[in-house]
């Protein structure tokens, strides 16, 4: 049975991938929803919560559980692929969902290298997460993660994310680092990475009608999708 470690994109936890494990996918594959450190786990101690440290824990949360492929959302993605860049990593393909493949993907965790304190961030991501849920089931399950997100983690990993943006290409990295399978809803990306997808020969499969985290409002057509493309890499 292929294990798939799932993390989260940014102030996210692993339950945005609760419905998957609910179903019913005769031993194909099993889903293994993982909290990355200050963000459902307990914050990095004495290191900053970078794309780099994420990295490295999942790797080391890959090699406990044997796993050899993660389902990473949004920033993850960029997290996934530079975990399975390190040298000795066990992860081998990565199914990035609505993963960041240019620096205008980093519509909320870039605007943090506009605050000066964690706090300051955090607050204003709120504000802003409230303008937009508008009763939105979806919006709001996401909200409350980003409330119990740790502030300093949250304000460090989108700083981080927004200086690696600016100086390398998420997308080309990702399909260097690993067999590499992009999930997407077309409507909910940006313009500039809906052209650079259409520029690359990479392996994708289109959710169409998913918000941009499908795993927990269309987990069945997710789910339909990652079970194609593991079939097509066996």
């Amino acid at each position: 049975m292929k294990k798939i470690l799932c993390i989260a994109g940014f102030g996210d936890d692993a339950s945005m991938f609760e419905q998957l494990t609910t179903h019913d996918i005769s031993g194909q594959v099993r889903f293994l929803p993982t909290d990355l450190p200050g963000f459902g786990a307990p914050r990095l101690q004495g290191q900053e919560t970078t794309l780099d440290a994420l990295a490295a824990a999942l790797n080391a949360e890959a090699r406990a559980l044997g796993a050899e492929t993660v389902l990473a959302h949004s920033v993850a993605s960029i997290i996934a692929s530079i975990a399975a860049s390190q040298a000795g990593s066990p992860l081998s393909t990565i199914l990035s969902l609505e993963g960041n493949l240019t620096p205008e993907d980093a519509y909320f965790s870039g605007t943090a290298a506009g605050y000066n304190a964690p706090d300051e961030f955090r607050s204003a991501f709120l504000a802003r997460l409230d303008d937009m849920k508008a009763g939105d089931p979806v919006l709001e399950r996401y909200r409350a993660c980003v409330e119990t997100a740790d502030p300093v983690a949250l304000w460090e990993l989108g700083c981080d994310a927004h200086t690696f943006s600016a100086q390398h290409s998420p997308g080309e990295l990702l399909m260097a680092s690993a067999r590499a399978i992009y999930l997407y809803n077309p409507e909910n990306l940006p313009e500039t990475s809906l052209a650079w997808l259409q520029t690359q020969d990479i392996e994708r499969y289109e959710l169409p009608g998913a918000s941009h985290w499908a795993s927990v409002d269309q987990p069945e057509p997710l789910l339909e999708q990652i079970l194609k493309a593991i079939s097509q890499g066996q």
